[in-house]
């Protein structure tokens, strides 16, 4: 099983989630994070100051998937995020050791 962790602008969200729903993944937790990378943040103006902005609003997207369609699923969210400017995000892909479903006591793939 692997881990599929994306941080993406939080105006790409449901371009994500419709590709995700087509590859019949529909279970996924978002987090409203902030963070910056190579665009090192940006200046506003406010009320007639330019403030700099160092920490941008992402979303984090995780989604537990089976090995099979990991790929699929960083594909999938690579295309539904990409707006071709700097900021897009990231994805990360990692391993997942074991998953247990709180309700029935399921684990493994079947948890899912």
């Amino acid at each position: 099983m692997k881990l599929v962790v994306a941080i993406i602008k939080p105006s790409r969200l449901e371009e994500v989630r419709q590709a995700l729903n087509s590859l019949d993944v529909h279970g996924m937790t978002v987090t409203e994070v902030k963070g910056y990378g190579r665009q090192k943040g940006h200046s506003e103006i406010y009320r007639g100051t330019e403030y700099a902005v160092h920490f941008l609003p992402k979303l984090k997207v995780e989604i537990a998937v089976d090995d099979g369609i990991a790929d699929a699923v960083s594909a999938a969210i690579r295309d539904a995020a990409q707006t071709g400017r700097i900021g897009d995000g990231k994805i990360f892909v990692l391993d997942l050791l074991a998953v247990t479903r709180i309700r029935t006591g399921e684990t493994g793939a079947s948890a899912l």
